[in-house]
């Protein structure tokens, strides 16, 4: 669920966990601008081979159901696919809260959680007066990937919307 401890880095917490947390927002990051660059390189360089993305909370806010998308391949084709040539967007990410090795499993300090809000706008590119900007809160699972972070599991929920996300995403 998401990470609400009252502190940022636990005491004595040294430069191998400050660089963790900068890898482990930058995953997020990655996230967004490889959707808004559309480079599929960038955008996969976020995800887990295995990665799961569960949009479904934030679209049932519209009446959608869509899928558990499941694989970085997968994910990202689905997601820069349903866009290419129709959608632009740009994506900002804010609140970032993070604890590394979550659950006390082992090997320690590969694993974390990350709580972020992302706001992303998308513009229908054909026509920009059609859009939707959506506030969501991500609970975000990542592994460490050598010296970065990706992301195993992320489950994306809406806290508002404007506009028209039917005609950026489905029915």
């Amino acid at each position: 669920m998401y990470v609400t401890r009252e502190r940022a880095l636990d005491p004595g917490a040294g430069a191998a966990a400050l660089r963790d947390h900068a890898e482990i927002v930058d995953a997020l990051y990655r996230f967004g601008l490889g959707q808004d660059l559309k480079d599929p390189a960038l955008f996969a360089s976020c995800f887990a081979a295995d990665a799961e993305l569960d949009f479904r909370p934030a679209a049932a806010a519209w009446g959608a159901a869509p899928p558990v998308m499941t694989g970085r391949d997968a994910i990202v084709a689905t997601i820069l696919g349903g866009f290419e040539g129709r959608v632009d967007t740009t994506h900002q990410v804010t609140n970032p809260r993070i604890v590394i090795d979550p659950d006390g499993g082992a090997p320690a300090g590969d694993t974390a959680r990350l709580t972020a809000l992302v706001e992303a706008q998308h513009l229908l590119t054909a026509d920009r007066s059609v859009h939707a900007l959506l506030k969501n809160l991500y609970d975000t699972d990542l592994v460490r990937d050598g010296h970065r972070w990706v992301i195993s599991r992320v489950v994306i929920d809406n806290v508002w919307y404007t506009g028209d996300p039917a005609a950026i995403f489905g029915a």
